[in-house]
């Protein structure tokens, strides 16, 4: 069984047992979160449920490993012939999350 789920303004292909890094969620670590907005769901008997645009009643339940920073990506702006360079850093907030499982509103998962 898997679903893509959306959040965070991307989109993720989950199955239970995996782990994602996904944009920070505002929640503690340790603690469970649900992600509903579920784009299709896929069950191991073959039958799929494909929302317009989320299934409804669908979940993906998922456990917060711990909250952390992304690699550091270096911003260079550069304007020739007039000595104008700036240099700037980011370093992206992130969420590491294990799916724990996916739930249907009349099925078992």
């Amino acid at each position: 069984m898997y679903a893509i789920v959306e959040t965070g303004g991307r989109q993720y292909r989950v199955e239970p047992g995996q782990v994602i890094l996904v944009e920070k969620l505002p929640v503690e670590e340790g603690s469970e979160v649900a992600i509903d907005r579920c784009l299709m769901v896929a069950g191991d008997d073959g039958q799929t449920w494909v929302g317009t645009p989320y299934v409804p009643g669908a979940a993906v339940v998922a456990k917060v490993i711990r909250q952390e920073r992304g690699p550091k990506i270096l911003v260079f702006k550069y304007k020739p012939k007039v000595n104008y360079r700036r240099r700037q850093g980011h370093r992206q907030s992130l969420t590491r999350l294990e799916v724990l499982r996916i739930e249907l509103p009349g099925a078992a998962s």
